[in-house]
């Protein structure tokens, strides 16, 4: 693997492109849209990347229309949510520009993953083992119900028999 400080733009774009391309498909893309977003700033911060300008969203919520900024990183392209600062200082560019294509790469996720998360200085917390109890039944049920005494002169005759009482 890379140094933080020596991961090439290019393997830093890929990987963000792998995880915003799975973000988009995932049953819960939080953690992968939150990893995407946090690698983007740190590339601004750096600057390594650079801000565009604003499109608006082709997929409007609750039917108000919004706007994302764009970022290119290296030869890729992607929208991140604008601050106040960028609607006062950036252009907008209207509708979403299909000129802005991103060159088609393939990396396994968990590659993807393992490179946003050394770049960010990302620890991922360990899961709590889901380990299940040993069963046990809610019922009570006694080792022994009762002890049996005996004589030790008549072991076969039933009269002896009596049950201690704990």
């Amino acid at each position: 693997m890379y140094d933080k400080e020596n991961i090439p733009i290019d393997e830093l774009a890929k990987a963000i492109y792998t995880i915003n391309r799975h973000a988009k498909t995932a049953p819960k893309p939080r953690h992968l849209y939150f990893i995407k977003k946090e690698a983007i700033d740190q590339l601004l911060r750096e600057k390594r990347a650079e801000k565009i300008g604003l499109h608006f969203s082709n997929h409007p919520r609750l039917s108000n229309q919004y706007s994302t900024v764009l970022v290119k990183v290296g030869n890729y392209y992607f929208h991140i949510p604008p601050t106040k600062d960028d609607f006062r200082k950036m252009k907008h560019l209207g509708s979403l520009d299909y000129d802005y294509r991103n060159p088609q790469s393939k990396m396994p996720l968990s590659h993807a993953k393992q490179i946003i998360y050394q770049y960010i200085n990302w620890k991922p917390q360990k899961k709590q083992s889901t380990r299940r109890k040993p069963y046990s039944s809610a019922y009570f049920t006694a080792s022994s119900l009762g002890k049996i005494k005996r004589s030790p002169r008549n072991r076969l005759t039933n009269k002896n028999i009596s049950l201690h009482k704990f």
